[in-house]
């Protein structure tokens, strides 16, 4: 009988660490595959996901059903729009995100309270005790937050690229109409001359809709509405009336990059004066350390020579 259940355990055991290679060698494949994002004129772009959502995302399929009723519509379309903004169109859409902020949690919830039952398995109940149960909770809370935190993340990053390199932009774009060239050949000069960055993509997107017919003025509005970036809807919607009023486009750009950089050293110097608030908060747990040390080993030398 006991030659049985030895057995049984070392089939159970061998079982269990078939699954986790398994498992391993499955994530180790995913991890390497590279996704991409096609842009407007067929080239291929690397997109990076979370390593997570790459491992879960064949499974989000099986929720299509439930997230196509008529309730989710409206946060399945806001859900798109950050999506398309952040750069990840035709990679991830609306319903899939939603399918991954119920896998998410779920899954990796679970892997988390497996893991904190081993470690309370190991150390002994004594040492975790009572707390096991808001560990886990807490596993699950932070795994059903991390979506929305990483796409918050990835449109804050892409948005305060395209701020970075739109001023550049408006001087090349500037000097390009002043010495006589049209807009349009301006802006495909610029998306061939510089690297592939996120206001690049945008504007050879513009640029190539121009091309299949779209107007100016319905390129520039429909590009400030899928990207949402404040500075580059400014600049989009004053190309807009400029194009309205008959305008001079070269004036225009140069006002609109006079009025970035102005911006930008207005937010550098507010930064600039946060700065000792934020660093105040560091200094004291610095500073208070250094200062009992320094108070407390003359006393401490004292007493020790006193005692010997």
């Amino acid at each position: 009988m006991e030659t049985g259940l030895n057995t049984l355990t070392l089939a159970m055991t061998a079982a269990w660490a078939l699954a986790a290679a398994a498992l391993a060698a499955y994530a180790a494949l995913v991890a390497s595959e590279v996704t991409y994002v096609t842009l407007a004129d067929g080239r291929k772009q690397a997109r990076a996901l979370p390593l997570v959502f790459k491992l879960l995302l064949p499974f989000a399929g099986n929720f299509d059903r439930m997230f196509s009723r008529p309730a989710f519509e409206p946060r399945i379309e806001r859900i798109d729009k950050m999506l398309v903004s952040a750069g990840f169109e035709g990679l991830l859409n609306g319903k899939e995100f939603l399918a991954l902020k119920i896998l998410v949690p779920v899954v990796m919830g679970a892997l988390w309270s497996l893991v904190m039952l081993a470690v309370a398995a190991l150390l002994g109940d004594s040492v975790i005790g009572d707390a096991i149960i808001p560990l886990c909770m807490m596993g699950f809370a932070l795994f059903w937050l991390q979506p929305g935190m990483w796409l918050k993340g990835a449109l804050k990053r892409r948005h305060f690229a395209i701020m970075k390199a739109l001023p550049f932009v408006l001087d090349v774009l500037t000097l390009s109409v002043e010495a006589g060239m049209d807009f349009i050949s301006a802006l495909q000069r610029n998306c061939q001359t510089r690297k592939m960055d996120a206001l690049n993509e945008e504007l050879l997107r513009m640029t190539k809709e121009i091309q299949v017919g779209l107007s100016r003025r319905e390129a520039l509005k429909r590009m400030a509405d899928r990207v949402g970036q404040p500075d580059l809807r400014g600049v989009s919607f004053a190309l807009i009336q400029a194009d309205e009023l008959g305008v001079s486009i070269g004036s225009i750009l140069r006002i609109q990059s006079e009025q970035l950089r102005a911006r930008r050293f207005d937010r550098a110097e507010k930064l600039a004066n946060e700065a000792p608030t934020k660093m105040l908060f560091p200094l004291m747990l610095c500073i208070f350390p250094a200062v009992f040390i320094i108070l407390l080993v003359p006393v401490l030398t004292q007493a020790m020579q006193g005692l010997f």
